[in-house]
């Protein structure tokens, strides 16, 4: 499985760094007119699902782009064929394809491809990280003054969920500094590997998420909700980070959302 999964990650990227600035159409999901999608994104996951398909037929698939399976399987593959489509669609070269595999709930292997610097972040469980091969780990970073972090933002951030705003202007006086790349998977890679310290965001969706928690998991860092519990793909907040730092994260979210309270 993770075989197949680097294979159709890698086959996947290289399809679209061949497409860049090639797009035929672009669409706006259910009337938002920041979340967009592709001719691109779905051809690449139709070749996703075609290659999963060909060697496991009885597996289910949870994909972007409505890709399903065999939802009694117990395992289920979670694909998101672009993750950074508006960078895409701008001919901005942050974008990535993340392919994650759950087995009966618990995600066991994660892959993600970036095709414009041709890095390859694996993650296995129980047995490490790697970068091209290369085992990775988190930072040491020991503060959030010393600390840089990055974040992303909801498509209906006009609206404000879960004092994103707030968290980001929080995070701003908190940190050496705040970065915003659009891809929320290359974030999660970029902790995992130590380029930066600690990640979050208020509303994502599996497949945005599950290679990139495994990665940091199995690099040495620490996945959780926002109460620091135990952190789901299928929930939509994440605070991800090295560990050392990730108690005064959770102090900075609190500020917020206490805020909200009074």
């Amino acid at each position: 499985m993770l075989h197949i999964a680097i294979e159709s990650a890698i086959e996947a990227g290289k399809f679209l760094k061949q497409h860049l600035g090639k797009i035929k159409s672009v669409e706006r999901k259910s009337g938002q007119e920041r979340n967009l999608v592709t001719n691109i994104d779905k051809q690449a996951e139709q070749m996703i699902a075609q290659k999963i398909q060909q060697h496991f037929p009885l597996h289910n698939i949870l994909a972007e782009e409505g890709t399903k399976g065999n939802e009694h399987s117990e395992f289920c593959w979670i694909i998101d064929p672009l993750d950074g489509t508006t960078n895409y669609t701008h001919g901005f070269p942050v974008f990535s394809v993340s392919i994650g595999v759950e087995k009966n709930g618990e995600i066991i292997y994660g892959v993600v491809y970036d095709p414009n610097r041709d890095e390859l972040f694996v993650a296995e469980k129980d047995a490490g990280a790697k970068l091209n091969g290369k085992k990775i780990s988190v930072s040491t970073a020991d503060s959030l003054i010393h600390s840089l972090l990055v974040t992303g933002f909801p498509y209906n951030i006009t609206e404000n969920p879960m004092n994103c705003v707030q968290h980001f202007q929080n995070f701003l006086f908190e940190a050496q500094a705040v970065r915003r790349l659009g891809s929320a998977a290359l974030d999660l890679c970029y902790v995992a590997s130590g380029r930066f310290d600690g990640f979050w965001e208020v509303a994502l969706n599996p497949w945005d998420m599950a290679a990139g928690v495994l990665l940091i998991e199995e690099a040495g860092g620490i996945c959780t909700d926002f109460h620091g519990k135990k952190h789901s793909v299928h929930k939509k907040e994440i605070l991800a980070s090295n560990g050392i730092i990730h108690h005064e994260m959770l102090n900075v979210l609190n500020k917020a959302i206490q805020a909200q309270q009074m």
